[in-house]
């Protein structure tokens, strides 16, 4: 019987590969597209778990204290994400601000709440119940998670507002961009060792 574990399937062109170890920098890469198959992966199961508990309180900060403070003459106001989100409900564009709560609050919180679940298992070497829907939910969540984007605008509103109002970047903008360049360095990387390490 044929063994295919040590098997890697493009996700583009469904050409099949022999997994191989790789080293730091390194990434694999199909013949037939050019898709990438695997990259390097140097963190462990602890750092990786460590990293997505880190992670899960910067998304209460960046999400409960405020993003930025604008004042004029005396009058000052902040925001937060979720504000940002209810003004956007108040306006004609109320489906827009689904797809911003999903993007930019949803969909990480979910991210982060599943790695920490699964990993936490994955250090005891089990696998945690529910593990491979949970494994196909986070490829699923993967492209709705847009903190960077959010991170973009966020740097931008700041930068055009200091010229009109006295802006002051609040705590939740500096955990916002902490946060985002965490969820690219444990959710945006190849989860699917997990499947390999875990009987």
């Amino acid at each position: 019987m044929l063994d295919t574990d040590q098997l890697i399937i493009c996700e583009h062109c469904d050409c099949v590969y022999h997994k191989v170890p790789l080293k730091k920098h390194q990434k694999a890469l199909c013949q037939r597209c050019g898709a990438v198959l695997q990259r390097y992966n140097g963190m462990t199961l602890q750092q990786r778990l460590a990293l997505s508990i880190t992670a899960g309180v910067l998304w209460l900060m960046a999400n409960f204290y405020p993003v930025m403070s604008i004042s004029l003459k005396g009058l000052s106001n902040s925001a937060t994400l979720w504000d940002s989100v209810l003004a956007l409900a108040d306006g004609p564009i109320t489906f827009i601000a689904l797809v911003a709560a999903i993007s930019i609050i949803i969909a990480p919180m979910f991210q982060l709440a599943i790695l920490i679940w699964v990993l936490g298992f994955a250090l005891a070497s089990k696998r945690s119940p529910g593990f491979i829907t949970f494994m196909r939910w986070l490829e699923s969540l993967r492209p709705w998670s847009m903190l960077e984007v959010c991170l973009l605008g966020a740097m931008v509103a700041v930068f055009k507002l200091a010229g009109l109002l006295d802006v002051l970047p609040g705590i939740g903008l500096f955990a916002l961009a902490i946060l985002s360049l965490l969820m690219i360095r444990i959710a945006g990387r190849d989860i699917r060792e997990l499947w390999d390490a875990l009987p």
